[in-house]
């Protein structure tokens, strides 16, 4: 599975049928570039060692905390492979898309879940206008049936969150849609 899916990061437990996590953490530098992170009931010393000398990346003991791994989970993304922070900054704003967070100016901007994805769709298309269609088929989807209105609604929300109640930062294209601006006039 490691050869055919090229996961990021692979999370082996010592004790499995067949092959141990020992031999299978030995043999997957050969076929994937995975950081391998060792989830096992096996906690003394010598275990964690010989499972970090084999080429694990790192080591978490049973019980854990779900948090905990996650946590591990994206050191490993974070260090190994950076292209897959799920990170970008345009203009003034970054969005991280691992947290499914927004910051305006280095500060968190209090989004919704819709808040979100409309602001981070308006991101990734800045500087382009959007129809007001292309917005709520995104953000909704094909089979919205509610009122074409909630664009406007969502976007007057955005507005007061962002302090943009001049319109600087998304403009009303009249008759054509909404343009995120993000480099300052």
């Amino acid at each position: 599975m490691a050869d055919q899916q090229q996961p990021h990061v692979i999370i082996l437990d010592i004790m499995m049928p067949v092959m141990d996590g020992y031999e299978l953490c030995e043999s997957i530098p050969e076929i994937s570039g995975a950081s391998m992170i060792m989830l096992t009931a096996k906690d003394t010393s010598k275990d964690i060692v010989k499972g970090l000398r084999l080429g694990a990346h790192d080591y978490l003991v049973k019980p854990f905390h779900f948090d905990e791994l996650l946590a591990r989970i994206e050191v490993q993304l974070r260090n190994r492979f950076p292209d897959l922070s799920g990170k970008r900054t345009i203009g003034r704003f970054t969005i991280d898309e691992l947290k499914k967070s927004i910051l305006l100016d280095n500060q968190p901007l209090q989004l919704s879940p819709t808040e979100y994805r409309l602001l981070s769709y308006l991101l990734w298309n800045s500087n382009q206008t959007l129809s007001k269609e292309q917005i709520l088929i995104h953000i909704w989807g094909y089979d919205f049936e509610g009122e074409d209105n909630i664009v406007e609604v969502y976007i007057r929300y955005l507005r007061e969150k962002l302090g943009d109640l001049d319109h600087t930062i998304i403009k009303t294209v009249r008759g054509l849609g909404y343009h995120l601006q993000t480099e300052q006039q």
